[in-house]
Order: C-alpha cells, then sequence, then structure tokens
C-alpha cells in the first residue's frame, strides 16, 4: 500500500505510532519501524537531552528502519531546552520529527537546514492549515476521540478529517479513534494518506508499559473515557478511575475558580508513570482515547500492523469494489 506518507517517510505501512509520554521508548518505536510503519520516541519522557541522545542510540540499535521524535512544545514557566533536544536529534541521526502543542515554527529553519521532516499534529482545520503555511511536510490531524488533548472545538474525525481534505494540499494522516482495519479504510475515504495510532500500540506485547495497563485497555470500552480540565481549556480525555472521579468532582465543586495546583496530585506525571509503570491503575489519571472500545488483545505490533493492513485489503477488495460494481 503506497500513499504519499509512505513515500514521504520510506515506511512500508501507512501507520504512524504516535508519540506518548512514558511509553514512546526504544522498545516501542522499533517495534513498530521494524513492523513496517514508523515508530516515533517521545523526547520529553526523557529527563533531559543527554538522556534521549542515548535512547535514540539504542533505538537505532533495535532496528535500521526509519523512527521519529516527537517533540511537543508545551506553555511552561520553564521551557525544556528544546534547542538542545533538537541539537541530540540531528546528530542522533533522526530526520523525522513529530512535533505537538504550539506552533513549531520557531524551530522550522533548523530543522529544515539539516533534511528533517516535520510532522505537526493539530485537532483543527486552521491550524492544520497554519502548519502547511509554515513549512511543515504532513499533518497529523486529531479528531476529538482522541486520547490527551483533543483541544477545545470538540470536532469529531469524521468531520475533521473530511474538512482537511478539502483544504490542505501537504499530506495528512487521521488521529484519534484509529484501531483497526476499517479505521484505516474509513480514513483513505475521507482523504487521509495514513492513521496515527496512540491508545492502541499501548496494548501490545512490546509497549513498555505494565500488563495491567494494557488488560485495562482490553477490558474497557468506547464509554470509558471521561473528559477532565475543560475549565482550564487544557481538556484532556482520560481512562476513568478513582483519580478522575475526583478530578470531575474537585471541577465541579471549584468551577470557573480550578486551578491546576487544586487537582495536581491527581494529574502529575508522577502519579502517571505509576499507573503506566507500576501498573497501580487508580494512582493518577492517564490518557486513553474512545478507540479503547476496538481493542481486544494484546498483539505484537507485527501482527497488528499486518492484521490491520491485509484486512484493509480484504475490506475494499471484497466490499467495496463489489458494491460498486453491483
Amino acid at each position: 500500500m503506497k500513499t504519499r506518507i509512505t513515500e514521504l517517510f520510506g515506511i512500508k505501512h501507512p501507520i504512524i505510532q504516535g508519540g506518548m509520554h512514558y511509553v514512546g521508548y526504544a522498545e516501542m518505536a522499533a517495534a513498530v519501524s521494524n513492523a513496517g510503519g514508523l515508530g516515533i520516541l517521545t523526547a520529553l519522557t526523557q529527563p533531559d537531552p543527554e538522556h534521549l541522545a542515548k535512547e535514540i542510540k539504542r533505538c537505532h540499535e533495535m532496528t535500521d528502519k526509519p523512527f521519529g521524535v516527537n517533540l511537543t512544545i508545551l506553555p511552561m514557566f520553564t521551557a525544556p531546552p528544546y534547542e538542545e533536544f533538537m541539537r541530540v536529534i540531528i546528530e542522533g541521526g533522526v530526520r523525522i520529527v513529530e512535533t505537538a502543542g504550539r506552533s513549531p515554527e520557531a524551530f522550522m529553519p533548523t530543522l529544515k537546514q539539516f533534511g528533517v521532516k516535520v510532522i505537526h499534529k493539530c485537532t483543527s482545520v486552521r491550524h492544520s492549515l497554519k502548519a502547511e503555511r509554515i513549512g511543515c511536510d504532513a499533518v497529523s490531524v486529531d479528531g476529538f476521540e482522541c486520547a490527551g488533548h483533543p483541544g477545545e472545538d470538540d470536532i469529531p474525525g469524521l468531520i475533521l478529517l473530511a474538512r482537511a481534505a478539502e483544504e490542505l494540499k501537504i499530506p495528512y494522516v487521521a488521529s484519534g479513534g484509529m484501531g483497526n482495519a476499517r479505521s484505516l479504510v474509513a480514513a483513505l475515504a475521507l482523504g487521509a494518506d495514513g492513521i496515527n495510532m496512540g491508545t492502541r500500540f499501548m496494548a501490545t506485547v512490546e509497549a513498555p508499559i505494565h500488563q495491567n495497563v494494557k488488560q485495562a485497555l482490553v477490558d474497557a470500552d468506547e464509554l470509558s473515557t471521561r473528559l477532565i480540565m475543560r475549565s482550564l481549556r487544557n481538556t484532556e480525555r482520560v481512562l476513568t478511575n478513582d483519580a478522575v472521579e475526583k478530578v470531575r468532582e474537585i471541577e465541579k465543586q471549584k468551577g470557573a475558580a480550578l486551578t491546576i495546583e487544586d487537582i495536581r496530585p491527581f494529574v502529575a506525571g508522577t502519579q502517571n508513570r505509576k499507573v503506566l509503570q507500576d501498573g497501580e491503575l487508580e494512582a493518577g489519571a492517564w490518557s486513553c482515547g474512545m478507540v479503547a472500545g476496538l481493542i481486544h488483545d494484546i498483539p505484537t505490533c507485527k501482527d497488528l500492523i499486518e492484521r490491520i493492513v491485509s484486512e484493509a485489503e480484504d475490506i475494499v477488495r471484497n466490499r467495496l469494489v463489489k458494491l460498486f460494481a453491483n
């Protein structure tokens, strides 16, 4: 299956593993890339640029296929050393960067100087068009169903992807709610050149997270996620648990007076690590997409990607072609 995305990134299948905090380690990225997709390391999961350099080296040792690095540009009182992160990405021989959060415009000249291809994650058409204008090579269009931060427009993928097709000239992948062959076929039909999966890749053999988390994704359904931090305009979709329900209760009580300090004990990164790494499922809020309803097993990345691609081909050839032939 060749699309503009497979050609752009030099990969076999149009399937990308998006950057995920405390998930996007070398084991994850290499497994996806070895299976023909595009694996992504997560830069800010590493404590500093030096550790990222080591993780890039480790990933190169685990795969000879293309992989990228996610660099999320966040509003912080003390900003991470983005320039240093970019330096080790470039020096590490990585030529694909997935950006998210704020616009990567300030960093584009450096990335382009060294031939780095940039795919920016967007939750709206207007932001996708801005990414196109500043020189991004592709965008990942993230629908309201997605895990993590879906933006504040609440536009579901079915509309957002079709609108992106009307407006964009550069290729884009569908993100949010992507998890099986039907997702891939639908995304291609809507105008995308591939799909980006996060939550689905968490429930794989190689995902470097606790087995409790993987099983929780299998046990969950499409009704198992909640939205938190809406009043802070920093909306996040998470899997419901005790911590999440406490956050929702505090939000209801505080209303517009809510501050991040009111809920920090339940959303802090330390609590997130307790969930993902130690398997303490109630310890804190953790990102999860509505695609949990489509997760029924824990395959290897290779089996998952091959299944998606082969079943997608079957849907097109033995269902869609026949429907139109009649």
